[in-house]
């Protein structure tokens, strides 16, 4: 009787840049025999995938290797890898050495295509292997992949970024711009939109910033209209955006789509320029303010959004009151807000002593901001009743297993009542707003399923 396979589970932390890193990763493990684990319990080899951007993220990935101690005890032949950014920040490695000694190998970003060889290392070294690369080389391509479940897929399509804002640890973890070349994008596309995923998500740090290092150069504007050609695809997406590389040339190509999303998303930081020049975010709010403009105007239906820090250091009240003016007059769908995280190894870690805020007051302004914001995104939702509306059916809703949960293409929460008996997950269907509160929108079904655009439709297994 043969032995079973191992079996391995992948725990991902952060953005979707890691998720996407953990489909590779998942990807090579299946290529070398394993199965996915339904959980860490029944794993053979357990892989922490880390995100190093705030502290709180970081926090819940060493609680969490902490844990697996006593797992790695009762079970010794249990191997245990971290990966991800925070593997490639200083003082890790010497962390894990002394508090987590019952992992057995970390590695970074750069190095991911390496899994198998450095599994075969830890299998022969039998101590703690230790190999993260400071720079990335040339770019992987082809490598293996198990794909989220569903009809929506992650593409890379530049990894790094150069911008160096002076609280982000990015740059430091995830190296300098590197972006791939335009026909490979274009053909894992092809390939993925042949296998029935419809809606593709383009990924980097700094999307705005593809094709600058590409002979010849190119842009991202370049990309979306060749992207698009891609028959089977049906919905277009895009993250994370930089104001500051946002040009006129993008906001024509978006306006003039039907499958670009109209979801934009600009990070704006602060409202305050003083203290956008200290994060060396290379705009000024008046900049910022015009952008906003210029899109609005191109793009009447498009869906805004943005991250806000508050309490970064130097913040003065002053500051902060520019910020709720500057989102009261650009009225956002939603933001997502942040108290100020420092970041070892970042210009603005060093200035938390000089320039404090105080917790409370940074507290006190993270709810205000809240307070301002919900009261915009509840507005913005109830201008959408009445409305006829795309959605794609992403599954039954955690909470309420009787409604279908589902997402428009402008990355709105829409619930829709399920009608027993009737299979509607990973299908397109026309829907009617009927309610909306703050962070969804209520809607009723209003017509037959989309039909679907590929010729096959493959479900993958979901990656943990």
């Amino acid at each position: 009787m043969a032995a079973p396979s191992p079996r391995y589970f992948i725990r991902t932390y952060g953005c979707q840049m890691n998720e996407r890193d953990s489909e590779i990763m998942a990807g090579q493990l299946e290529e070398l025999g394993y199965e996915r684990a339904h959980g860490a319990d029944d794993a053979d080899f357990i892989v922490i995938n880390t995100c190093a951007v705030r502290a709180s993220a970081e926090a819940h990935a060493f609680g969490y290797i902490g844990q697996l101690k006593a797992m790695k005890d009762a079970r010794p032949h249990l191997k245990i890898a971290v990966s991800g950014c925070s593997a490639q920040e200083p003082g890790t490695i010497s962390y894990l050495k002394k508090h987590a000694s019952h992992v057995d190998l970390v590695f970074g970003t750069h190095n991911l295509h390496q899994l198998p060889m450095l599994l075969e290392r830890v299998d022969a070294e039998r101590e703690m292997v230790v190999d993260v690369w400071k720079a990335s080389g040339e770019v992987a391509e082809n490598l293996p992949s198990r794909r989220a479940e569903g009809v929506a897929a992650f593409v890379n399509i530049i990894y790094g970024c150069d911008k160096f804002c002076t609280y982000c640890i990015v740059p430091f973890t995830r190296g300098r711009e590197q972006s791939r070349r335009l026909p490979d994008i274009v053909a894992e596309v092809t390939s993925l939109a042949q296998e029935g995923f419809e809606d593709v998500t383009l990924l980097g740090q700094n999307v705005n910033s593809y094709g600058h290092d590409l002979e010849p150069a190119l842009d991202l504007a370049d990309l979306l209209r060749a992207v698009e050609e891609v028959p089977q695809v049906r919905w277009l997406r895009y993250l994370t955006s930089h104001p500051r590389d946002f040009s006129p040339r993008l906001i024509e190509t978006i306006a003039a789509s039907t499958k670009i999303t109209h979801h934009v998303h600009l990070p704006v930081q602060s409202g305050s320029s003083a203290v956008l020049r200290k994060m060396n975010r290379k705009y000024t709010r008046d900049q910022y303010l015009n952008l906003i403009a210029q899109v609005k105007k191109a793009i009447p239906d498009a869906v805004l959004t943005t991250d806000i820090i508050v309490g970064f250091p130097g913040e003065t009240a002053e500051d902060f009151e520019a910020t709720l003016d500057l989102v009261r007059q650009v009225e956002y769908d939603a933001a997502f807000t942040f108290i100020y995280s420092p970041r070892e190894g970042t210009p603005a870690n060093r200035w938390e002593g000089r320039w404090p805020v105080p917790e409370m007051e940074k507290k006190e302004r993270l709810n205000r901001l809240m307070e301002l914001q919900y009261a915009i995104s509840l507005a913005k939702n109830q201008a959408w009743i009445g409305r006829t509306d795309v959605v794609l059916v992403e599954g039954p809703s955690r909470k309420d297993p009787d409604v279908w949960a589902c997402r428009s293409q402008t990355n709105k929460v829409v619930l829709v009542p399920r009608e027993p008996g009737v299979e509607l997950k990973n299908r397109f269907i026309p829907v009617r707003v009927t309610g909306a509160r703050t962070f969804f929108l209520s809607a009723e079904q209003v017509g037959d399923p989309l039909p679907i655009l590929a010729g096959t439709r493959r479900v993958p297994l979901p990656v943990l």
